[in-house]
Parts: C-alpha cells; sequence; structure tokens
C-alpha cells in the first residue's frame, strides 16, 4: 500500500506518520496490493483531526475523525472505514480481494454579496468517469460520504449521470438524454 500524508496547521514528528501506517495496513487485508491511501493531519480549535483516504479495488473509502488525542482520531478512522466495508461486504464482495472476509476477528458555503456576486470557480478537480451501475454510483456515493455521485450510467450506454442524496432520505438521478 502507498502512503501519502498532508499536514495543515500542524508539524507532527515522524512517530504519527509510522502508527497511522501501522493501523491503516489493518486495511490492506481487504484491498489489492496497489491500494493508495492518503491521510492529512490538522489541528482545530484543539481537536486533533484525521482524514483518511483509501483508493482501493476501484473503490474509494473516506472518513474523518475528529478528537482530543491526534492516535485516538488515527484509530476512529480506520475503523470508520474498516466498518464502511463490513456493512456494504456483500456489495463489495466482487471488488475486494477474494479472501476479505475470510478472517475472524472542504464544505464551502456558498452566500451571495448582495452588491455583487464572485461567480469565478476556485477549484477545479478532473475526473475518470467510470462506467457503472446506478446501485454502484449510489454505494460509492455513501462510502464517500457525499451528496452526490458523478458517474457513466451502463444501463444508459455510458451515458453522463449523477446520482444524488434527497432531503427525504431517498435517492435521484440525474442523466443526460443528449
Amino acid at each position: 500500500m502507498k502512503f501519502q500524508y498532508r499536514e495543515k496547521k500542524v508539524k507532527l514528528p515522524g512517530n504519527f506518520h509510522a502508527y497511522a501506517e501501522k493501523k491503516v495496513m489493518k486495511l490492506a487485508r481487504y484491498l489489492e496490493e496497489d491500494a493508495e491511501a492518503l491521510i492529512v493531519f490538522s489541528v482545530e480549535k484543539n481537536r486533533n483531526h484525521v482524514e483518511l483516504t483509501v483508493h482501493g479495488a476501484g473503490t474509494w473509502f473516506r472518513a474523518s475523525e475528529s478528537t482530543s488525542d491526534m492516535f485516538a482520531s488515527i484509530d476512529a478512522a480506520v475503523g470508520t472505514i474498516e466498518g464502511q466495508i463490513r456493512k456494504n461486504k456483500t456489495r463489495l464482495a466482487r471488488r475486494l480481494r477474494q479472501d476479505a472476509f475470510t478472517r475472524s476477528v472542504e464544505e464551502t458555503s456558498f452566500i451571495p454579496n448582495e452588491a455583487e456576486e464572485d461567480l469565478s470557480i476556485v477549484r477545479v478537480k478532473n475526473f475518470y468517469f467510470k462506467p457503472m451501475s446506478r446501485e454502484e454510483a449510489v454505494l460509492q456515493m455513501n462510502l464517500l460520504e457525499h451528496n452526490f455521485f458523478a458517474f457513466r450510467d451502463e444501463e444508459n450506454d455510458g451515458a453522463f449521470a449523477v446520482v444524488y442524496r434527497r432531503n427525504d432520505g431517498g435517492y435521484g438521478l440525474l442523466e443526460d438524454n443528449s
């Protein structure tokens, strides 16, 4: 597994990275060897925040935990992702390693200025939109803890589509009819 680290508003000694690596390696039993992990450490209002993003088996997992202790935040983030995997193990079974379950054991706010609105784009992200089923897209959205997810819809000849979480708790689908 490959690891990347970022530190925001904090400078940590190397033992935090080593501890995080050791804990995240617990997830390796579920993923292929080429999995990647991004761990972002930050401190806000005397809270130690860890955001863990793991990409493996064609799926993204994300957890964000904040506690009074950085080690506890790392443990909680790994536990959250392990919980996501276990909760969705039947849906993820075809993507994860075959023997994965054999063991027993930027939020932005938009406030328009009444005088003049600034409509400039402040960040651009590039993605490869993978063809997948609608159910798979909803699963991926839930694993990332996002409110929407863009993908290429296998059921509509690979057309661009977006699934989203509705306020009533259900899911919606936006599809391209061009």
